[in-house]
């Protein structure tokens, strides 16, 4: 089922077909993660109730949590006020991983650390 024409139109994709999406798990607020939806990834999304996006580096439709397990059931999905970013709000297991690096939030290093890794 296609993205309906006038939600289509309502959000403002950038020039590439993407719109930014925040992840956050609800209850807590925590930031899992950041990624881009183009109209399809969001129409998956909003159609099986599971987060799906749009890999920029391999260009293609990804259904997060498909390989390793940690999907992300949806809860609610909002616009910001100019409706050019998304808020995925998310149920995920207080064990569930949202980054490929085994951490809960992609989120999880502060600049500091950034400084002190090569």
């Amino acid at each position: 089922m296609p993205l309906p024409d006038d939600l289509r139109q309502a959000l403002r994709f950038d020039d590439q077909g993407l719109i930014p999406a925040i992840v956050q798990q609800q209850g807590t607020g925590e930031v899992l993660m950041f990624a881009w939806m183009d109209a399809e990834a969001l129409d998956r999304t909003l159609e099986t109730g599971e987060a799906h996006f749009w890999s920029r580096s391999r260009q293609e439709l990804w259904h997060k949590g498909a390989t390793s397990g940690h999907t992300q059931p949806v809860v609610d999905v909002r616009a910001d006020c100019d409706a050019d970013v998304l808020l995925v709000t998310v149920d995920v297991p207080p064990d569930g991983v949202a980054c490929h690096t085994g951490e809960r939030s992609c989120f999880h290093r502060t600049l500091d650390d950034l400084q002190e890794s090569p």
